[in-house]
């Protein structure tokens, strides 16, 4: 019986211990983020009143939210400097002549992802990419189908 009581104390203890978040991922209401950063995103997304932020592999300061039931990511320098905002979309939401140059010139590759991206710097395009051996490719394409290189 003691033995018994015992066990069964230790995986309580392991059962409860383990479904704690642990303290470094848990969410500090943005308390870390740049005030830079937090104040160029309410200028670029007035509306948006809780976005959520991580830094993302490149160091930028990734803004999650949703507008209007869909959702984006808006990147920031940590100086406030907008970088770009995406969003994922389906393959039969772009633009027809990108649809005809992927079914031409990319057949051969599966898509994996499509996003939607307004850049300060490359301006409106999408993003495809295509699933292959390693790193998967990724495609920029204007509007008109031309590829950003």
């Amino acid at each position: 019986m003691k033995y018994f009581l015992s066990t069964l104390a230790f995986i309580l203890a392991i059962s409860t211990t383990s479904c704690q978040e642990p303290v470094s991922k848990k969410n500090t209401d943005n308390a870390s983020v740049p005030e830079a950063v937090v104040l160029s995103f309410q200028k670029k997304y007035p509306n948006e009143k809780a976005p959520k932020f991580k830094t993302d592999a490149h160091g930028y300061w990734e803004g999650h939210f949703k507008e209007e039931g869909e959702k984006y990511r808006a990147d920031f320098n940590a100086d406030g400097s907008w970088v770009e905002t995406e969003n994922s979309i389906k393959v039969s939401e772009l633009p027809q002549v990108i649809q005809d140059k992927i079914n031409t010139t990319y057949a051969l590759y599966e898509i994996s992802e499509v996003e939607h991206v307004m850049s300060a710097s490359k301006g409106e395009f999408y993003d495809v990419e295509f699933k292959q051996k390693g790193k998967n490719k990724d495609i920029e394409f204007r509007k008109d189908g031309t590829v950003i290189e």
